[in-house]
């Protein structure tokens, strides 16, 4: 079956008599591997959507287990982000993470276009790239329905008096549920929200990507925060860290 379908490159590997697998994130088939005799270092047209931190639009033969990718066209090169390391590392980091929160085959529209909304603001953004990450890994866990619960005690459900934010618990914990449930807030996947993390969740999923662009998170904070998302992460999906964090400048 012959079909087409708009999606993002997320990485390739070369094979023989130079052909190449191509991971591509689709809007219509979510993550799918595809075979490909198409070069990103050719001239021709369907080059440049072969390419990372591209959008395009992809002509695909569907088998009944495989894929390949017949011909394609770029819709939209954020070829600045390859102008700057920092931004190709952030960027580079957040195609990976995307790839360890898919599963092959199922399409997720939501996080499809987080992707591309965060490529389009991390190429126009001059610093601060954690910031933006920190955005998209929350954002990122409300589109494959791993929220945390960050507007009412996850135990009660009480929206007053929050104190903490377990992390096995699923979100936060009031003052209330602590001392009855005994809960040990000297636990390491115990976090402290006096000092607003909480709030700068609440503040991401608010807020559309384009709009953070003059939001800058002190140091300590923007560490604290990552440590939250990536405890996490590792606790709910099992995710540890990524080839691509250890290149990372600010984390």
């Amino acid at each position: 079956m012959y079909t087409d379908t708009e999606g993002i490159v997320l990485r390739q590997i070369k094979t023989i008599n130079s052909r190449r697998m191509v991971l591509l994130f689709s809007r219509k088939y979510g993550k799918i591997s595809a075979g490909s005799g198409i070069s990103e270092k050719g001239r021709g047209k369907s080059a440049l959507a072969m390419r990372p931190f591209t959008l395009g639009r992809y002509e695909l033969y569907k088998g009944r287990d495989t894929f390949n990718i017949n011909g394609a066209e770029t819709l939209k090169s954020y070829y600045g982000i390859g102008e700057d390391v920092d931004k190709y590392m952030s960027a580079s980091y957040v195609l990976e993470l995307t790839d360890k929160l898919t599963t092959e085959g199922q399409p997720v529209p939501q996080l499809f276009e987080l992707l591309n909304d965060f490529l389009r603001e991390i190429e126009h953004r001059d610093q601060d790239h954690g910031t933006l990450v920190a955005a998209f890994e929350t954002k990122a866990l409300k589109a494959i329905g791993y929220l945390p619960e960050l507007r009412r005690c996850v135990i009660c459900g009480n929206t007053e008096d929050a104190a903490v934010f377990s992390i096995k618990d699923g979100g936060i914990v009031c003052n209330q549920c602590i001392k009855n449930n005994r809960i040990d807030t000297n636990d390491t996947l115990i976090y402290d929200i006096s000092f607003g993390i909480v709030d700068v969740l609440r503040y991401f999923l608010d807020n559309p990507l384009e709009s953070l662009e003059n939001l800058r998170l002190d140091e300590k904070r923007l560490k604290d925060l990552r440590a939250l998302i990536k405890h996490y992460t590792a606790y709910y999906l099992d995710l540890g860290e990524l080839k691509s964090e250890t290149f990372l400048t600010w984390r």
